[in-house]
């Protein structure tokens, strides 16, 4: 049933989207062997993720180094200061990428098993109404184009945090705390993407529709940007978040989203 989508204050649409998850969670407990299928994905991407963020780990120092040339003449504990500074950046903007880039892939490599959990949560909500069929390789190939479009953006704003810790001390907090709200966006606008693809919606079409839900979107995907940064968090979040965005896509179109 499509209707009008719903107004609430910022902290109820808030914890509407943090809810929408735990909804998400619940399919383990219905479709186990599904859920544990599509966690495989998660696996295969988070070696290569971990593999990454190893290697930016390993030379945090020397990179804040490099891009503080300036600080060479300066005594040792303001100089020691600002590469912590920016060692703290580097991890904050690496953190938005990684996240990003590991739901990007995830959801490429196991796209079929994304699909299929997004398809049993219509399926308990009264199916699709009007859906469009688009052709596999269409549709992987979009998917592709429009997560680099994304990931371009989110490099964008990770260079933008990352410039923002300079700043001393309030700089690092503020570049984290804004890295986990534009993180939970792009990942709620990442996840729900099967579902608006199912009903012939385009990229800008899904961002008009997840800004009309602000709060929700954002308690969505923030909840979901914490979640995996718990050590391996994201093999159990990943095939949760996938249905809870359905939820979140359904919720944002005025169709209902409850059983």
């Amino acid at each position: 049933m499509t209707g009008t989508t719903t107004k609430t204050g910022f902290l109820a649409g808030f914890s509407m989207g943090i809810r929408l998850l735990g909804r998400g969670f619940r399919v383990w407990s219905t479709s186990p062997r599904l859920m544990f299928i599509g966690a495989i994905p998660g696996l295969v991407t988070l070696v290569l993720i971990l593999a990454a963020a190893t290697v930016l780990v390993l030379n945090l120092q020397n990179i804040a180094t490099t891009v503080t040339p300036f600080a060479e003449t300066w005594d040792e504990v303001y100089r020691n200061g600002i590469r912590v500074l920016v060692m703290a950046a580097l991890a904050g903007a690496g953190l938005l990428i990684f996240v990003y880039s590991y739901t990007a892939i995830t959801l490429l490599i196991g796209q079929p098993f994304f699909e299929r959990i997004s398809e049993r949560v219509e399926q308990s909500l009264g199916g699709v109404p009007h859906e469009v069929a688009a052709p596999l390789l269409a549709s992987i190939a979009r998917g592709i184009g429009e997560s680099l479009r994304v990931l371009v953006v989110t490099v964008a704003i990770g260079l933008g945090l990352f410039l923002l810790g300079f700043i001393p001390l309030i700089g690092t907090i503020l570049a984290w705390i804004l890295g986990a709200i534009t993180g939970g966006w792009f990942l709620a606008l990442e996840l729900s993407t099967p579902a608006f693809e199912r009903r012939g919606l385009a990229l800008k079409q899904r961002r008009t529709a997840l800004g009309a839900q602000r709060s929700t979107t954002l308690g969505f995907g923030i909840a979901v940007f914490l979640l995996f940064l718990v050590p391996f968090g994201a093999l159990v979040t990943m095939p949760a978040a996938a249905a809870g965005a359905t939820l979140l896509a359904r919720r944002s179109l005025g169709e209902t989203h409850k059983p």
